[in-house]
């Protein structure tokens, strides 16, 4: 059975209405009387009675000095300044009073919705080029889409230090998250009204987490490539509830890339590519854990410096990295800082400066170190080499004692004028070494 087609159009009607924006009537603020209102460079002409008086010349007095007389007075070219209120005079009696308003009427506005959190009011604002008009009034509407509700109307509000408008729009409890809504704003003032295109989002879809707080950057004991980062939740997000997902960037202060770190979950990072000896520039934002909505807001820039030894503050210098050079002999990575490879006529002290900037110094530990190792390899040497000569001499003497020879008797004849005891004693037979026998090294046997 076929449709109706007057049903048809009706339920096409109600499902328009019903997903249309919630728009009310968007027009210009009323003028008072006696207003009369001119954009600026344009020209105005202003009337003191519908009809010239017959007897009489009429006078006008107002914000400009230099005012032509008549029924009728032409301002042409008017600017802000021309603003305020012009009087007519006859015969020193005032007729009449007319204020003139120079505005510039309102620009369309480019809104932008945002929550801060899921418990959060949604935040609607825009920046308009110029400062408004007083009496520019902004307002906001909203309401679910493919709904037959009502609106929920809510006044902007003009910031001057920070040159925006906000709409606060309170969020109902229990409002679906994942629901259409619609929102409409329109601007008006005395010199017209613009309305703003209509915004069509969901509420996972505006979460946008305010920045995260309380960055520091610190080094590592013993570490000089690592760099420990740490952070707080913004205040405006409850992590009891739903947490945040963070991304990390750094760089050290030369270099104008950063190096970007996703998917963090916790509050902290460890840095293990830091360059040695540079200051690095770490900064960090957060989304919700999900990916529901947009990136907040990068942090305020924290620095730190990797751990340095004492000894590497004269031996690499303030420009090193983990980077070694092609010439460094001491393999610390030392990366000389432009100019150095400068002009080569600089004068003689300037170059004395480069080069005790550059040579690095001998360490005293090194060469006490060096110095002893040496001393004890020649103590050794010599030791290694009287243990030879001592096993040399026992062999020699074991060979001795097994040829049936005898030591030899010196023949002297009876009655001898010397003495019969020997100028030396017998020869001591070979004993283990002592160093510190200097007579057995003395000996010559």
């Amino acid at each position: 059975m076929a449709r109706p087609p007057g049903l048809l159009r009706a339920a096409l009607l109600l499902l328009t209405a019903a997903s249309s924006a919630p728009r009310r009537r968007c027009g210009p603020v009323a003028l008072p009387q006696d207003t009369v209102l001119g954009r600026p460079g344009a020209n105005v002409t202003l009337l003191c009675r519908e009809r010239e008086p017959p007897n009489g010349t009429v006078l006008w007095s107002g914000r400009r000095r230099a005012l032509g007389g008549g029924n009728a007075l032409l301002l042409g070219g008017l600017r802000p300044e021309d603003a305020g209120r012009y009087s007519c005079h006859l015969g020193g009696h005032t007729l009449r009073t007319v204020r003139l308003l120079v505005e510039e009427p309102p620009e369309p506005p480019h809104v932008s919705c945002s929550r801060r959190s899921h418990d959060k009011d949604v935040l609607c604002e825009w920046r308009p080029r110029a400062s408004p008009a007083p009496g520019t009034r902004a307002v906001l509407w909203m309401k679910r889409r493919f709904t037959m509700e009502n609106a929920t109307e809510q006044r902007c509000h003009f910031y001057s230090a920070a040159q925006k408008f906000v709409c606060r729009v309170k969020v109902p409890p229990g409002t679906d998250d994942t629901k259409a809504l619609v929102v409409s704003v329109c601007v008006s003032s005395r010199a017209g009204s613009a309305a703003a295109e209509d915004r069509i989002f969901t509420l996972n879809g505006i979460l946008k987490p305010d920045p995260p707080l309380n960055v520091t950057v610190e080094a590592v004991e013993r570490s000089p490539q690592r760099l420990c980062v740490r952070w707080s939740y913004p205040p405006s997000w409850d992590p009891r509830f739903y947490w945040l997902r963070f991304q990390v960037r750094y760089r050290p202060e030369p270099a104008p890339n950063f190096t970007q770190v996703d998917q963090v979950t916790r509050t902290w990072l460890d840095i293990r590519d830091a360059w040695r000896g540079m200051r690095h520039v770490v900064q960090v934002r957060a989304q919700e854990e999900f990916g529901h909505g947009a990136w907040s807001e990068w942090s305020r820039e924290a620095v730190g410096t990797p751990w340095t030894e004492p000894r590497d503050v004269t031996e690499m210098g303030l420009y090193s990295s983990q980077f070694p050079a092609e010439d460094d002999p001491y393999g610390y990575g030392a990366t000389l800082p432009p100019e150095l490879f400068g002009d080569d006529t600089a004068d003689d002290a300037g170059g004395a400066v480069l080069e005790a900037a550059v040579r690095s110094p001998t360490s005293p530990y090194a060469l006490l170190v060096a110095g002893g190792s040496l001393l004890l390899a020649i103590i050794l040497c010599f030791a290694i080499g009287m243990r030879y000569k001592q096993r040399a001499r026992a062999q020699r003497g074991a060979k001795l004692e097994g040829g049936g020879q005898h030591p030899m008797v010196p023949l002297c004849p009876p009655g001898s004028p010397l003495s019969a005891t020997p100028l030396l004693s017998p020869a001591a037979p070979p004993g283990p070494l002592h160093v510190t026998n200097l007579d057995y090294f003395l000996s010559g046997k």
